[in-house]
């Protein structure tokens, strides 16, 4: 245990880490099975003890996801979103794909911006904006302040959690991790209610 904590010390204050924090946070923009709030969170913590720069972590993360964010936009502007809607009905991914068209439709950038913090939502926004050619500057403006948002989030949740657990990193990544997907967890549940809220609401009318 004691050298896998070294080696992940090692690895999380070489220099070397905001390279590693740029390209996972850009790919995980486009496949959300890659960590990237789990890496920029472990970062965080870490930066609790002096390495690395927290600033530099969270500005890194930032143009990575910002970067990975334009990415996708691309891909759906280019057919990517249409090909996510041939995907079987009952599929997650095909269901945050529905989700996602109609949000974007009623008010894109709001969601964009609260669509950064669930990692399969995300995805499915980007793609879909760029689908139906939701103009650029504004996805700009507004995914400039999601991506800066979400990783100072991911950055200070690591590094109080750093803080708190300063003689035990694991434990404070654990613990800025689970925080992280208890508020995943929760927006999509509010997701799921306002849903159910207006189904039962079109039922009545």
């Amino acid at each position: 245990m004691q050298s896998v904590l070294d080696l992940l010390h090692d690895t999380v204050t070489s220099p070397w880490v905001y390279l590693v924090v740029f390209v996972v946070t850009a790919v995980d923009a486009v496949f959300p099975a890659v960590p990237g709030e789990t890496v920029v969170v472990t970062a965080g913590v870490f930066a609790a003890s002096g390495q690395p720069d927290l600033t530099t972590v969270i500005a890194v993360a930032s143009l990575g996801a910002l970067a990975g964010d334009h990415l996708s936009y691309v891909i759906g502007r280019s057919g990517g979103a249409h090909r996510l809607a041939r995907l079987p009905a009952a599929s997650r991914r095909r269901s945050g794909s529905e989700w996602a068209r109609r949000a974007v439709d009623r008010r894109g950038g709001l969601i964009l911006t609260t669509a950064r913090y669930v990692p399969g939502g995300r995805t499915a926004v980007t793609l879909t904006m760029g689908a139906v050619r939701y103009p650029l500057r504004s996805f700009l403006l507004f995914d400039t302040l999601a991506t800066v948002t979400w990783a100072a989030y991911c950055g200070l949740l690591g590094y109080f959690g750093g803080l708190a657990f300063e003689r035990n990193p694991v434990a404070g990544i654990l613990a800025g991790v689970g925080l992280g997907a208890a508020v995943a967890l929760l927006l999509e549940a509010a997701r799921w209610l306002r849903r159910r809220a207006r189904r039962r609401a079109a039922g009545r009318s």
